[in-house]
């Protein structure tokens, strides 16, 4: 079991930095219409597919490897009589043509991949005009290499990068505009649509509620270090 086990097995909504509250914010910056094609690289439980399809009404692509968040996110689409069915796949691995969307979307995921192809491979199915946006951890100050070693092993992370890095791995997969921004997320206390949400699975092993207790301990410890920024590259 590791942290992606816990995040399906509670079926956390929104598990990204930020929350639905900051893909709100992404979004009515972006305000794509309805004839835009999306994809959701590694859509999770789908809420940000459904609160994209539910708000723009546009034709949306999600897609997961993680076989029990895709059930999650297909029972809420199916819930929400939404028209979107979310699909296997792997971001190393895209089975779309070339220029296939106009934004691709990544919120928390590219961290998880083999950096440098999961970039290829978006970048790839992306439109010539399109919008790629990502959503990714930054190291804010440096860490000793045991504690760098301990956050990416725990997380299942194949690297813990500065903002800087990120920019010179994006400029080398081809993006030459991008805007890096942080986002000061005041929480909206009375806001529940924002709050995260879960669909947890009948039968919880206790090894996930270790793993929740060590990325809770993990998050107090180092939240002055690990931040996140919204990555706009085109």
């Amino acid at each position: 079991m590791n942290y992606l086990d816990f995040l399906a097995s509670f079926g956390v909504g929104g598990a990204h930095p930020g929350g639905l509250q900051l893909t709100k914010h992404i979004f009515s910056t972006e305000n794509p219409d309805a004839t835009k094609k999306i994809l959701d690289a590694g859509c999770g439980t789908g809420q940000t597919a459904s609160y994209i399809a539910e708000n723009y009404g546009c034709p949306i692509t999600a897609l997961d490897k993680n076989k029990l968040m895709l059930e999650k996110a297909n029972k809420r689409f199916r819930s929400l009589k939404l028209p979107i069915q979310a699909i296997y796949g792997d971001i190393e691995q895209l089975q779309f043509d070339d220029d296939s969307f106009e934004l691709v979307l990544s919120e928390s995921v590219l961290a998880f991949t083999t950096i440098p192809v999961a970039l290829s491979e978006l970048k790839r199915v992306l439109k010539p005009n399109g919008a790629f946006i990502a959503v990714e951890i930054v190291l804010e100050q440096q860490l000793p290499q045991i504690e760098r070693r301990a956050i990416t092993e725990f997380y299942g992370f194949s690297q813990l990068l500065t903002e800087y890095s990120w920019n010179v791995l994006l400029q080398q997969a081809g993006f030459n505009q991008i805007t890096i921004e942080t986002f000061n997320q005041e929480i909206e206390k009375d806001n529940l649509e924002s709050a995260p949400d879960f669909s947890p699975s009948d039968n919880i092993d206790d090894s996930i509620l270790t793993i929740m207790d060590n990325h809770q301990h993990l998050s107090n410890k180092y939240k002055d270090i690990l931040g996140f920024r919204i990555f706009r590259c085109s």
